[in-house]
């Protein structure tokens, strides 16, 4: 099962395995209080898309092909999550966005999902 949590949001047993999926670390949370098993920063968007898409929801759609274009290239990134999943069974993707719907974990679940 892979499913998405805000990083602020409290950690629990139900998460599973806990994988950080932004670039750049969460503002103002400890490592401690994020409680993360990884921090995969390569399979987060390019500096580039992400400064691009500047978390605006009018640039949603083309920053989701852009992004699922981005992912092509990450087939190992994402067999690790797949194999991470089958062994823990619960793989949780942690991101520090603010909006729940319109960011790089939400894509990323997708694509998972569908495999």
């Amino acid at each position: 099962m892979i499913k998405i949590k805000r990083v602020y949001e409290s950690s629990s047993e139900n998460d599973g395995f806990r994988i950080l999926v932004d670039r750049i670390w969460p503002r103002g949370v400890s490592k401690e209080k994020a409680d993360l098993d990884a921090w995969m920063k390569e399979i987060a968007p390019t500096n580039d898309l992400r400064k691009w898409f500047s978390h605006d929801p009018k640039k949603w759609n083309e920053f989701e092909n852009r992004y699922k274009n981005e992912l092509k290239d990450k087939s190992e990134l994402i067999n690790e999550i797949k194999d991470i999943e089958k062994d823990k069974g619960k793989v949780t993707l942690i991101y520090s966005a603010k909006d729940k719907e319109h960011n790089n974990a939400v894509v990323l679940e997708h694509t998972l999902r569908k495999l």
